[in-house]
């Protein structure tokens, strides 16, 4: 690359690839039902590296579409009012407030919005440069103890509350040093040690009973029972600050006891954001989706745009494998744990997956590839898992009220096809998940001679512990949240709202203490 006798600071930026058509043209397609160019024209505008040729570029080709950018493209509209426009050449200036003129004259929906980013600029724009990186490098190592974790966490969303320019950059930090604590401590693991503490507490208190003559010795109750403390160390340090985090996120979309629309909003946005950037894509997060859960559970229109928005990630082509199959295993997860969405969403939501299983199916029926492969149909085995999922659990709802519609309803979802056909989901997805929602199907006897079933060896001699861990190995898997140990599916399993199902019986029992705490 040249790079002698040039003048880095005044010749304009080098020619940037761009992916993707013409803004008209996407557009097109969006309305058309093509999202792939839509989805990707906004995950280039909010590339935090996005160049002043990529914004000229954009911008002069938004403003001679203006009017075709309706209510139906607010997502698109945000992530343009988002663009870091201050600070840029004169020319870019120039033409976003020029973009911005012509944007609210054609479509007065967006006056609110536009006003609310320029008076948000009113604020010096150096204060996270500046913040921000001495945040970052004073944040305690995540092995510090509880309250001092707890302390600084605290402060920050304090900061985040009175330098609202932060709060995203602020959220991302937590939530990044939160996702550490996360991997580090499996469900399993934690709920083996909260176990044990248990027993040895019961065990500790009959011994008492037969030797303590002295009623004075203790008289103030220890150990899980006795307080909110947990006893395995990270567990104990991210329940801490889970319950910080969610007591900001209700204390910032409540004004009086009153749920402030769009406060809600705006920190939805931000969250969604993070989640996007650093949840999703993490393999073995098991807690700090809750989140997003809860503040989901405010407004049922939060969680329907959740919902919508992992709808999205999961039939875009234009996004990762991983990424897809984790968006459907968190939208399986949201459908079948969230017990404030009404069956009309979750019926909207099978609506939407079971037609593209089966656009999927018949597209791969005339190809060579139609053969079980995880590697080339993780996105479809992962919605499969995600409706088989949802059924377990909201199958009653479905049937509730007028059974006979009910049924109707389910019949015409045709899922026999999909477990019938060559790519064959009930070999990939978890055992846990087919075992059960072949029980509670009226196709269960079409399942049960295509599902191999552990069947203990004849071999008496086989060495009892080996045999116990092929038994549960599958099983194993799908309650720590993990995925088994192959290259091709990773990912396919995320650590999601709830990982474990263990029986009909364990349905619905909480991860972590701070779940069982009320909000």
């Amino acid at each position: 690359m040249e790079t002698e006798g040039r003048d880095f600071l005044n010749s304009p930026p080098m020619k940037t690839v761009r992916f993707g058509g013409s803004v008209v043209s996407t557009l097109h397609k969006f309305k058309q039902g093509d999202t792939s160019d839509y989805e990707l024209l906004k995950h280039q505008l909010a590339d935090p590296d996005i160049k002043d040729a990529q914004i000229l570029n954009w911008l002069q080709e938004f403003r001679n579409c203006v009017t075709q950018l309706s209510k139906d493209h607010e997502q698109l509209i945000y992530v343009v009012l988002r663009l870091p426009w201050l600070g840029r050449s004169p020319a870019v200036v120039e033409e976003y407030l020029a973009f911005l003129s012509n944007l609210v004259s054609a479509q007065t929906v967006y006056l609110r919005s536009c006003l609310k980013m320029v008076v948000s600029n009113f604020t010096p724009s150096y204060t996270s440069r500046f913040m921000m990186p001495i945040l970052t490098d004073n944040f305690p190592f995540v092995q510090k103890s509880s309250r001092t974790l707890e302390c600084y966490v605290h402060n920050l969303l304090r900061v985040a509350v009175y330098i609202p320019t932060l709060r995203r950059d602020i959220l991302e930090l937590i939530v990044n040093r939160m996702l550490k604590l996360d991997v580090s401590a499996p469900r399993g693991e934690i709920e083996e040690v909260e176990e044990n503490a248990v027993q040895k507490e019961v065990k500790g208190e009959q011994e008492e009973g037969l030797f303590d003559m002295d009623e004075d010795v203790c008289s103030v109750k220890s150990g899980p029972e006795g307080s909110d403390r947990m006893c395995h160390p990270v567990a104990e340090r991210l329940d801490t600050l889970m319950a910080v985090l969610l007591a900001f996120i209700k204390d910032v979309c409540h004004v009086n006891g009153c749920l402030d629309v769009e406060r809600t909003k705006d920190l939805y946005r931000d969250l969604i954001c993070v989640f996007d950037k650093l949840i999703l894509p993490t393999h073995g997060s098991c807690h700090i989706q809750y989140s997003v859960f809860y503040l989901c559970s405010f407004r049922l229109a939060l969680a329907e745009a959740f919902l919508e928005h992992l709808w999205r990630l999961l039939q875009s082509p234009s996004h990762s494998a991983v990424i897809r199959q984790a968006s459907a295993g968190y939208m399986g997860s949201f459908l079948a744990r969230a017990n404030f969405l009404p069956v009309a969403t979750v019926r909207a939501c099978l609506d939407l997956l079971v037609p593209w299983l089966h656009l999927y199916i018949d597209s791969q029926d005339s190809r060579s590839r139609a053969y079980c492969d995880i590697a080339l149909h993780g996105p479809f085995y992962s919605a499969c898992q995600a409706v088989f999922y949802t059924l377990i659990f909201r199958h009653g709802d479905l049937l509730k009220g007028d059974m006979g519609k009910g049924l109707a309803y389910l019949q015409g979802l045709n899922l026999e096809r999909i477990v019938m056909c060559q790519l064959n989901p009930l070999k990939v997805c978890l055992p846990a998940v087919t075992n059960m929602f072949a029980a509670i199907t009226r196709s269960g006897k079409l399942i049960e001679p295509l599902y191999q079933v552990w069947e203990e060896p004849a071999d008496a001699e086989m060495d009892p512990v080996t045999t116990k861990r092929c038994s549960d190995a599958d099983e194993d898997d799908f309650l720590r949240g993990e995925t088994p140990e192959s290259k091709e599916v990773v990912g396919m399993t995320p650590g999601s709202y709830d990982s474990h199902l263990r029986s009909p019986s364990s349905v619905g029992s909480p991860p972590i203490a701070f779940l069982q705490k009320p909000f």
